[in-house]
């Protein structure tokens, strides 16, 4: 692996998008119409990511907005307790606090509705007082930051203000069929636009697949490379993870469990590779060989594994250290 100093560097990772409530219906089977019964989780996938960061160790702030009610308190609450930096998260009291229902039915289809609120007002003036000078890294994975509203044009403002400023730029698509199937076309061109400019992203075979318009993922792989010079991952679930590094990929191992709920393995991943670059300048994450990636990418695997061990994302990540990487 490649060695560096990390004399002089210590940055935060700044993560970037919404913080929702999931209320996911217990009863099997039922649809939300028919459901009674239902469970309170907080999720949105940039939270998520904040939420594996800060279990791990790294110290990481969250920029969202939420409703100024109960739910709102109780995100706020739940990123303090894995000691998110929680300075910019802003309760709205002209917005409830977004929410999506989730039902599972027997057919293997999921009934959902999405109840939009505040995360989609965060806006300029909201994010104008954070300090991007204090951060190394900024992750970006919200597919709700490509719906309309002011979150839409916030969050490419805030891509390019990190840009400008030097920060390791991170990018999920994090694509909802649920939320983008009519219009599939506007995901695509956003999630270019991110991709052009980040330095790491991370999708799933399926996301590679749609944005690229290939039937294979290697073939998908092979655009990536070809349009971008970022290192990127796709995940394959208990197959592993694929590298993409300076026009080369790699398969990295997944790590064999008895998985319980996969919902936020790819957050944790996501997570446990920044994790990994924290104290590393820019300079110095870019310089990194392929063995270092490598390395990167089998730990990350191991705590998305870890993840499913466990029911719900929250839950999991409380069960993540960074001694899963020894």
């Amino acid at each position: 692996m490649t060695t560096t100093s990390n004399l002089g560097v210590n940055k935060k990772i700044l993560c970037i998008g919404e913080a929702l409530i999931d209320m996911i219906c217990t009863d099997k089977g039922s649809s939300l119409k028919d459901g009674q019964h239902f469970l309170k989780k907080p999720g949105g996938a940039p939270t998520n990511v904040a939420a594996a960061i800060a279990a791990l160790g790294g110290e990481v702030e969250m920029s969202a907005k939420v409703g100024k009610d109960p739910f709102g308190t109780h995100l706020i609450e739940v990123m303090k307790e894995f000691k998110i930096g929680t300075q910019h998260v802003i309760q709205d009291p002209d917005h409830f606090t977004t929410f999506a229902f989730v039902s599972l039915l027997e057919n293997g289809e999921r009934d959902f509705y999405f109840n939009r609120g505040a995360d989609g007002m965060l806006n300029d003036e909201d994010v104008n007082s954070i300090d991007i000078s204090s951060f190394g890294i900024a992750h970006f994975g919200s597919a709700t930051g490509f719906l309309p509203g002011p979150l839409q044009s916030t969050y490419k403002n805030m891509l390019m203000k990190s840009k400008e400023s030097g920060l390791f730029i991170s990018f999920d698509p994090n694509y909802r069929h649920l939320l983008f199937g009519n219009d599939q076309e506007a995901f695509i061109k956003h999630s270019w636009e991110f991709i052009s400019h980040s330095d790491f992203f991370k999708v799933s075979d399926e996301e590679a697949l749609l944005l690229t318009g290939k039937k294979s993922v290697d073939e998908a792989a092979l655009v990536f490379s070809e349009k971008s010079n970022g290192v990127f991952a796709i995940t394959l679930g208990k197959d592993g993870t694929l590298l993409g590094f300076q026009q080369r990929t790699h398969l990295v191992s997944s790590i064999e469990v008895n998985p319980v709920d996969t919902t936020g393995a790819g957050d944790a991943f996501v997570g446990a590779l920044l994790y990994q670059l924290i104290g590393y300048s820019k300079e110095e994450i870019l310089s990194l060989d392929i063995n270092s990636w490598i390395s990167f990418f089998s730990n990350a695997n191991k705590a998305g594994a870890r993840t499913c061990e466990y029911m719900g994302a929250m839950e999991a990540f409380k069960h993540l250290s960074s001694d899963i990487f020894n």
